[in-house]
């Protein structure tokens, strides 16, 4: 299997993209101060991953912002630590502050030059608007969980997403799925029939924003950054 034998790229955005865990920590950084708690990194992001996905099996049709509040005064029960309606409020609005990755931009024009790409995330499609003008607007389509109403890893959102390409005249043998997040996207991507590539920015390590997968997954292809995903199409298509 090669990169090019694919037309399609399907993103996940957050995590993959966009360092949503450098966001999501930054984002808590006021409430946190406000309240002189001194909470590490891998705690705040290990009770974000649990909260997350519970909230977000919970309550599938809530729109992200709405979620991420509630999600926040979840974080709060669980450490003993008390939330506003502001502080809610300021968490769930932070997704389209939230940095790009370094490669991030450049890779997508690179990419943007060579397939079709397209975005499947779990945010809501205000939010994802503020993201993709940071990485320079280079998709095609975009469809969010807000329009699906349910939350990856739901198979619900990659039957979704595939009908939507297929009436677009695009095979599912034509598309890579290409995400950070074993849990929210390899594993379902490959039981939707989809070649996968891992972006794996974590270099292996498990924790942090994303909850684990409870059974082995092997992607189709990976690499440690969307840099050196575009360094190995260059080296198999000499542009």
């Amino acid at each position: 299997m090669r990169l090019g034998d694919f037309r399609i790229l399907t993103f996940d955005c957050y995590g993959t993209l966009i360092d949503w865990e450098t966001g999501i920590v930054d984002a808590l950084g006021p409430w946190l101060a406000r309240h002189g708690a001194a909470i590490g990194r891998e705690t705040l992001l290990a009770a974000f991953a649990r909260h997350e996905s519970a909230q977000q099996a919970a309550t599938p049709a809530m729109r992200y912002p709405e979620l991420l509040a509630r999600v926040l005064r979840r974080m709060g029960e669980e450490l003993g630590l008390p939330v506003s309606d502001a502080e809610a409020e300021a968490f769930g609005a932070s997704v389209g502050d939230w940095p790009a990755f370094p490669d991030s931009a450049s890779a997508l024009a690179h990419l943007a030059g060579h397939y079709r790409l397209v975005v499947l995330s779990n945010v809501d499609r205000a939010s994802f608007a503020r993201s993709s003008a940071r990485l320079g607007d280079p998709f095609d389509a975009v469809y969010t969980a807000e329009e699906i109403g349910s939350y990856k890893p739901d198979p619900r959102n990659f039957a979704f997403m595939l009908e939507r390409l297929a009436a677009a005249d695009c095979r599912r043998g034509e598309i890579l799925h290409t995400a950070q997040s074993l849990f929210h996207d390899i594993r379902p991507a490959k039981a939707a029939g989809l070649a996968t590539c891992w972006i794996d920015r974590g270099g292996g390590r498990a924790g942090g924003a994303t909850p684990a997968v409870d059974e082995p997954v092997t992607p189709d292809f990976r690499f440690p950054s969307l840099a050196a995903m575009v360094e190995a199409h260059r080296a198999e298509t000499g542009n």
